[in-house]
C-alpha cells in the first residue's frame, strides 16, 4: 500500500489520478490533499476517500470544512500546500497544480525524501536547475506525468544516457492547428477549449493551442533528461498515438504508443518499476487507426513555442519570465480581456523587456515573476 498526497485534487490530472486510486484500493490510499476552492467537489473527495489531511484555498472555507468534517484536520493557503507537500504519511507526492504555485511545496518535499510524480510544469521551468539539484542531493526520484515525458522515460527503462542522438516530443497541434495566423484572429474561447484529443483543464487546453504546452515540456524535457535544446525536436502529430520518441546515435528509434489517456501516465509514475492492469482504458488498435500522420513544427505559425526555446536556451530567470507572462496572458483571454493573440504579444514583450539574472537563487525567480505579472497586467490595463 502506497500512501499518495495529491496536489491540485479537483482538477483535470487531479480528479484522474483519483480515479488510479479508485481503481486500486489495494494498492494506494490517499492521505493528504490540497484543493482550490471547489468546495462541492472536495467534499466528495473527502467522503469517499477519508483523507487525514485537507488544504484549501482560504481559511473561511477551511472553517467551514472543518466544522462539517471534524475528524479531519484542514488548513489552507500557500502553507496548506507545504503541509500537504511533506505530509510525514505520504510516500509519494503527485504534483498536478497549475502554476509557478506548485514550486516551493515541490522542494520542500524533496528535502523531505518524498517521492515526486510531477505534472506541475511550472516548477521545471521556472527553477529546474534549483529542482534538479535538490533532487540530487536527496537522492530523490521524480517521475513525469507528463504523457511526453512518461513516453521518454519509459522508452529509456534499460537504456544509457550517452547513447542518445535527440528526444522528439509529439504534439496534437491543439484546437486550431489546421487554422492559418488570418483565421486566428477572432478565435473565441468556446473554440479554443474544444480540444481534439485530450481531456484538460482550461490553461493547459490554451496552450496546447498556442503551442505554449508543447514550449513549457521542451524546457522540462532538458531539466528532466539532461539534454541540450537542439537536441530536442517537436513533430506535429494529429493523432496523439505516439506520445513521444528517443532517436538513439545507432539510428534506432524507441517510441512509446497508446491512445489518448492521462490515467496511463499516471499510473506509471504512481507503480514505477512496476506496472498494474488498467481494464477502463481503451486499448489501441493500430488496425483500425490505419494511418499515423506527421509534420514539421512551423515555428513562425506558432510562435510561443519559439519563445519556448529562446527562453530555455538564454535560461537564468528568461523561463520564469516566459511562465508568468503566459500565465497572466492566458488568464486574460480567458476572461475576455485579450486576443488569442494577444497572448503571443504579451509574451514577446515581458521577455523583450526582462534583464536576465543567470544562476538565479529562489528570490531571484520569485522576483522575476512576480515583475512579469506586474508588467504584463499594466499592459492589459
Amino acid at each position: 500500500m502506497k500512501n499518495i498526497s495529491l496536489m491540485g485534487a479537483t482538477g483535470s490530472i487531479g480528479t484522474q489520478t483519483l480515479d488510479i486510486i479508485k481503481e486500486h484500493p489495494d494498492e494506494f490510499r490517499l492521505v493528504a490533499l490540497a484543493v482550490g476552492r471547489n468546495l462541492d467537489l472536495t467534499r466528495k473527495i473527502i467522503r469517499e476517500f477519508h483523507p487525514e489531511l485537507v488544504s484549501v484555498s482560504d481559511r473561511s472555507s477551511a472553517q467551514i470544512l472543518e466544522a462539517e468534517f471534524p475528524s479531519i484536520t484542514f488548513t489552507y493557503g500557500n502553507d496548506g500546500l507545504s503541509e500537504v507537500a511533506v505530509y510525514h504519511k505520504a510516500e509519494i507526492l503527485v504534483n498536478a497544480v497549475i502554476g509557478s504555485i506548485g514550486l516551493t511545496p515541490t522542494l520542500q518535499a524533496i528535502r523531505e525524501k518524498k517521492t515526486i510524480a510531477i505534472a506541475n510544469k511550472e516548477t521545471l521551468v521556472t527553477a529546474g536547475h534549483l529542482v534538479m539539484e535538490e533532487v540530487k542531493k536527496n537522492h530523490v526520484t521524480l517521475l513525469p506525468v507528463d504523457s511526453e515525458h512518461s513516453a521518454i522515460f519509459q522508452a529509456l527503462q534499460g537504456e544509457k544516457q550517452k547513447n542518445i542522438d535527440k528526444l522528439i516530443l509529439t504534439a496534437s497541434g491543439g484546437s486550431f492547428r489546421d487554422r492559418t495566423r488570418q483565421e486566428l484572429e477572432n478565435v473565441t474561447v468556446r473554440e479554443a477549449l474544444n480540444h481534439p484529443n485530450w481531456s484538460m483543464g482550461a490553461k493547459i487546453t490554451i496552450d496546447s493551442a498556442t503551442m505554449m504546452n508543447k514550449g513549457l515540456e521542451v524546457i522540462e524535457a532538458h531539466w528532466l533528461f539532461s539534454i541540450n535544446y537542439d537536441d530536442i525536436d517537436v513533430l506535429l502529430h494529429k493523432e496523439s498515438i505516439i506520445h513521444s520518441m528517443i532517436e538513439f546515435h545507432d539510428s534506432s528509434i524507441i517510441a512509446q504508443l497508446g491512445t489518448p489517456d492521462m490515467r496511463v501516465p499516471i499510473q506509471y509514475a504512481l507503480t514505477y518499476p512496476d506496472r498494474l492492469p488498467l481494464p477502463s482504458a481503451k486499448r489501441l488498435n493500430l488496425a483500425e487507426i490505419g494511418k499515423l500522420h506527421f509534420q514539421k513544427m512551423d515555428m513562425d505559425r506558432f510562435r510561443c513555442l519559439n519563445y519556448a526555446y529562446e527562453a530555455g536556451k538564454a535560461g537564468g530567470t528568461m523561463p520564469a519570465v516566459l511562465n508568468a507572462a503566459n500565465e497572466v496572458a492566458v488568464a486574460a483571454f480567458l476572461e475576455g480581456k485579450a486576443t488569442f493573440l494577444q497572448i503571443e504579444d504579451l509574451i514577446e514583450k515581458a521577455l523583450g523587456i526582462h534583464k536576465n539574472i543567470l544562476n538565479p537563487s529562489l528570490t531571484d525567480i520569485q522576483e522575476a515573476d512576480l515583475e512579469t505579472r506586474k508588467y504584463v497586467d499594466s499592459l492589459l490595463s
